[in-house]
């Protein structure tokens, strides 16, 4: 197996071990509260990473659909990306 050494940060991660479900939303449905309590907890365990923005970087680089990265949820991390696309998903909403 190889391993790039653009990921070795992932080794570094605060995210890594038993938190790591805060960061992605169960599989069956959640309340909003239970949620945005969730996204919290997980944001502020990145606030603490020494890898935080390599995360971002990686999540914002792949368009990672899913989950907690970098310290931005989803919508978040789509405003980086596609801030237009965003604004009419809320409208939506």
């Amino acid at each position: 197996m190889t391993v790039r050494t653009a990921d070795i940060w992932q080794r570094h991660a605060a995210c890594r071990g038993p938190e790591s479900v805060l960061f992605f939303a169960p599989t069956l449905p959640e309340a909003r509260p239970e949620r945005e309590e969730r996204e919290a907890r997980a944001k502020a365990i990145c606030r603490g990473c020494r890898v935080q923005l390599d995360c971002l970087d990686y999540a914002v680089g792949i368009r990672e659909p899913h989950g907690i990265w970098g310290g931005l949820n989803e919508t978040e991390r789509r405003l980086l990306w596609d801030p237009e696309g965003v604004s009419e998903e809320l409208a939506q909403a």
